[in-house]
């Protein structure tokens, strides 16, 4: 990767962290996500990172990976207490005894809303009519951790059975999987997030 001097203007979270933090940023953050295995990923790893940073995450991603069942919902949805407790040894990934058990509840849960909806993608889209929300922050400091959105969306989650949902859980889930275009707008990535609607 270039130095930062030659990169283009990005978000200032993204600046200074790690190269792959900064990938994470350029490739993944904002982009519409319209596929359930990517929605329950990033409902696993937003979860684990109540608490601790992102890049605390994203450098356990592959452990996650791993240890999840390359994020297929209904192969942790029958993890047995036998598996959790291996789980809960693993170092490569955040062995929290409520985290680790919410991520097979929460599979449980997300199964039930595939039911119901034909998929959870689709559920989730509902909310926002099919359609990302495109804000338009001047400064890193407006960006908001929760919004009217992400609290009813915590709410109907929640009602369903998901844990390690906040509001503050949520919205960070909604810009990840670009529900939320949240870039800043003198970040290349905020036009290019736009076009993607």
């Amino acid at each position: 990767m270039p130095p930062a001097d030659q990169l283009p203007v990005s978000c200032p979270w993204a600046l200074g962290v790690s190269n792959a933090y900064r990938r994470y940023h350029d490739e993944e953050w904002g982009v519409p996500v319209r596929d359930d295995q990517t929605q329950f990923e990033f409902l696993i790893l937003e979860g684990a990172q109540a608490g601790l940073s992102w890049s605390t995450i994203l450098h356990k991603r592959d452990g996650y990976r791993r240890c999840f069942a390359d994020f297929d919902p209904d192969r942790v949805a029958r993890f047995t207490e036998t598996r959790i407790q291996e789980l809960l040894a693993d170092p490569g990934i955040v062995r929290n005894r409520l985290k680790v058990r919410s991520a097979v509840s929460n599979a449980q849960a997300f199964l039930h809303v595939q039911e119901e909806f034909g998929s959870f993608q689709e559920y989730l889209w509902s909310f926002v009519d099919g359609v990302p929300v495109q804000n338009r922050w001047q400064r890193q400091e407006k960006v908001p951790a929760t919004t009217p959105l992400s609290d009813r969306i915590s709410k109907d989650l929640k009602k369903r059975g998901f844990r390690f949902v906040g509001s503050t859980i949520v919205y960070s889930h909604l810009q990840a999987t670009g529900l939320v275009n949240d870039h800043i707008v003198t970040c290349f990535r905020y036009a290019e997030c736009s076009d993607l609607a």
